[in-house]
């Protein structure tokens, strides 16, 4: 994944916060007003695409409904719908509150996009990057050990990293909780060792090269090379291994999340028909 495409969601953050901020100040002039003109349109326009956030769904369940494109292509838009919708409903309200119904759903509203946040956070944390597929704690484990061998053995600080994360790997493997909380205490637990060996071993690691470079009379940035390769292989491994231990407590409140944000979602749908019908018949 290049650096770009890494920083796309904060970047995307910033200009939507940037857009809201922007709005917000903006609000007083009475640019837009609900009732008509853009103000109206843009309430239109963030109705339909919350509503078009149930076709990522239609997609993902039914084959039949492959013709309108890939499940990838429905999760980018999906995600992309959430974030637009809220910010046009936004400004169609011009960042006011006004009548009952209204202000239901925009609360509604607002309270599926906030769980959305808080399930895309969940998504990443079980799945192999943003688009890939579902993780699993063999699949992860085996990527560290990949990370392992790239240490080589010409170093005895490699060596000493490697038997050390030999050590942890073996310590941890089949030791899955079957409880949520256990889960939970499970990936806690792993989660601050992981970090603690991960000081250590670089810590150590320093000192090694620092006497191994000394007495091959290597030069500062020879040093500095070995322990930056090092240095980065450990801080992988341990995100990995920490990634592993927290899937399972993950797996579980994504399960919830699944649960809890369906009902929010046509609670969303409902009042905001209702807001509809209100408007055009009051």
């Amino acid at each position: 994944m290049s650096p770009i495409t890494q920083m796309l969601p904060a970047i995307t953050a910033v200009a939507v916060l940037g857009v809201i901020v922007a709005g917000w100040l903006q609000r007083g002039e009475e640019y837009l007003v609900p009732e008509s003109g853009p103000g109206y349109w843009l309430g239109i326009g963030g109705s339909m695409a919350m509503l078009s956030l149930l076709v990522y769904s239609l997609r993902k369940r039914y084959r039949a409904a492959r013709i309108i494109g890939s499940v990838r292509f429905w999760f980018r838009t999906h995600m992309l719908l959430g974030i637009a919708g809220p910010v046009l409903v936004l400004f169609h309200t011009n960042f006011k509150l006004g009548p009952m119904n209204s202000n239901v759903a925009l609360f509604a509203m607002l309270l599926v996009a906030c769980s959305g946040i808080v399930g895309k956070y969940i998504y990443g944390k079980i799945h192999m990057g943003l688009y890939g597929h579902k993780a699993r704690v063999e699949e992860i484990l085996a990527q560290a050990d990949e990370l392992k061998r790239e240490l080589g053995e010409e170093l005895k600080a490699a060596e000493f990293v490697s038997r050390e994360l030999n050590a942890f790997s073996n310590e941890i493997k089949g030791k899955t909780p079957t409880t949520a909380i256990g889960s939970l205490w499970f990936g806690a637990i792993i989660a601050v060792r992981a970090r603690a060996l991960r000081h250590h071993l670089i810590a150590e690691a320093r000192r090694l090269i620092r006497i191994e470079g000394k007495a091959r009379g290597w030069s500062w940035w020879q040093r500095r090379q070995g322990l930056r390769k090092i240095t980065q292989i450990v801080r992988l491994y341990s995100a990995a291994v920490i990634k592993a231990a927290e899937l399972g407590f993950y797996e579980r409140l994504f399960a919830l999340w699944h649960v809890l944000h369906l009902p929010l979602f046509f609670l969303m749908v409902g009042t905001g028909i209702i807001h509809v019908w209100a408007v055009h018949h009051y």
